[in-house]
């Protein structure tokens, strides 16, 4: 995959310090799904205040800045002909690379150099197209999702979530296990807010730790309360991969990976996997996820409208 071909700039509007920009700025966020950027695009995406175009090409998908390098139209709002992105404005055309092929107005004329978009990295995997706004970002580093290429496991996309909250707050929301008694006693919180002694180890990229407690929503008459395992994983900045293992021995993955669109709004992009039920309509799956995520939202991120 082709570097980008111009180094990082905070964007002028932006929300984040300087320094953190450019921390999070190196790593691999999650900006769309691949069904909503479709088979060609173009598609508006944000992050790190950065406003980005997605597109699909020969080459793959490319991310770039969402602005002509003519006069600064939003190329989201053009189309994509024949593997390149044409501008509303001006119809100019522009390949995988990001580099002006086609100047409609002068067909025949010479296309100066400086008709290149901004480029960024971007991956597709696990569903979902990745972007980092540094150009030395190796598709290595994206945060695992191991089960998605398990057979037996079912993977569930669950619709795109927006937050009025900072990323580290609602991925501090994710791992919290203190909140279960409040905030979630229907769902599958215990009774009980006493929260176990458990270790948090950290990892090459990020920290784990495993929780066992007493399941709210399943119990057995014969032998009382039952308890189940979580096992969270973290990968910074702002993706959890949460394994549950409930009594009955299944197992479900909930992948939480959230965009910083900016300082204070965040898009999770939930992923679940079950080796389960497989029979069931995933409809059932998505609509638990999504009020148990709406009951955190409640107390932490109202969504923007």
């Amino acid at each position: 995959m082709p570097e980008p071909s111009f180094p990082p700039a905070r964007p002028r509007t932006c929300t984040f310090t300087e320094s953190d920009w450019q921390v999070l700025a190196g790593f691999w966020h999650p900006v769309a799904s691949a069904e909503a950027l479709g088979s060609e695009g173009p598609l508006a995406a944000r992050l790190l205040d950065q406003p980005i175009v997605l597109y699909r090409s020969a080459g793959g998908v490319t991310a770039a800045a969402d602005t002509c390098a003519h006069r600064g139209a939003p190329l989201s709002l053009g189309k994509v002909c024949a593997g390149t992105l044409a501008c509303p404005y001006h119809g100019y055309h522009y390949d995988g690379t990001g580099r002006c092929v086609q100047i409609p107005a002068h067909p025949a004329g010479p296309i100066p150099s400086r008709l290149t978009l901004r480029r960024f990295a971007a991956c597709e995997r696990h569903g979902l197209i990745w972007v980092c706004l540094k150009a030395d970002a190796s598709p290595a580093l994206i945060p695992e999702f191991p089960e998605a290429g398990l057979e037996r496991f079912q993977v569930i996309p669950v619709p795109p979530l927006d937050w009025a909250a900072s990323a580290g707050r609602q991925v501090e929301s994710f791992c919290d296990v203190a909140h279960f008694a409040f905030v979630h006693p229907v769902t599958f919180g215990a009774p009980s807010p006493t929260v176990p002694a458990y270790l948090v180890e950290p990892t090459p990229r990020g920290v784990r730790a495993e929780f066992v407690s007493a399941v709210g929503n399943i119990s057995d008459a014969g032998s009382g309360q039952q308890t189940w395992r979580r096992l969270y994983q973290l990968t910074l900045p702002f993706t959890v991969h949460l394994d549950i293992t409930f009594p009955h021995g299944g197992k479900l993955v909930v992948f939480n990976a959230a965009c910083p669109v900016s300082a204070r709004q965040t898009r999770i992009f939930p992923l679940v996997a079950r080796d389960f039920d497989h029979d069931r309509p995933t409809r059932e799956t998505v609509e638990f996820q999504q009020r148990i995520y709406a009951e955190d939202q409640r107390k932490i991120g109202r969504a923007h409208v």
